[in-house]
């Protein structure tokens, strides 16, 4: 949960080129981080009945994934000293086809982020941010249900993806950006975008099609 990245993103561009310090966001308690790989391997040496949010991991034949979501609710609870809970927070799921590929069902996904997202963006006026990988392979329904149900829920929806005429030295790729409102009877509402990219060393560059710097 980083719950100054709303103001980040509304600062100027000067500023936003700093980018976010990870570490100096934790230090201040301004940001609660689960390491899933690290966390994953400390829950086999932790007492059978000390609860953790990776539970699901050691339960066989189980879609729980309410400890995970226990974790989130804790996170949210006001720190040491406060009386007041964040002001709103940034819930950052990285990633959520992990969970699929661990044995979870999509229908077990979708459930965990409705009940995040009742808790971070309705109770607490915050966002949650999600990544989801599309692997284009038509027999993974599973992967196909979680994609399409985060969209139908989706305010704003990021989708990179490759070039279609293939590798480009000075294009990486483009970005796909769709605003949403789902909440509205028609798709008239909506608003789409297109830039493409080119990964640097510390940052990347955005522009539009057929704009890149090194072909004008």
């Amino acid at each position: 949960m980083f719950p100054e990245l709303n103001n980040l993103l509304n600062t100027t561009p000067d500023r936003a080129e700093q980018g976010v310090s990870l570490t100096t966001a934790r230090e201040r308690g301004q940001l609660v981080f689960l390491e899933g790989l690290k966390s994953s391997v400390e829950l086999f040496f932790r007492a059978q009945e000390e609860t953790h949010p990776l539970q699901f991991l050691r339960e066989a034949n189980t879609g729980n994934l309410q400890p995970l979501y226990e974790f989130v609710q804790e996170a949210l609870k006001p720190v040491d000293g406060e009386e007041t809970a964040w002001k709103y927070p940034v819930l950052l799921v990285d990633d959520l086809s992990v969970l699929l590929s661990l044995g979870m069902g999509a229908v077990a996904v979708l459930d965990f982020v409705q009940y995040c997202r009742a808790t971070v963006c309705w109770e607490l006026k915050g966002n949650m941010v999600a990544l989801v990988h599309d692997s284009g392979d038509a027999e993974d329904e599973e992967n196909d249900l979680l994609l399409n149900g985060l969209s139908h829920q989706s305010h704003l929806i990021l989708r990179a993806e490759g070039l279609a005429t293939g590798f480009c030295r000075d294009v990486h790729g483009q970005l796909r950006i769709l605003w949403r409102r789902p909440l509205q009877p028609t798709a008239q509402q909506d608003r789409s975008l297109t830039y493409q990219y080119k990964i640097q060393d510390k940052n990347v560059s955005f522009f539009a099609r057929g704009m890149s710097p090194a072909i004008l």
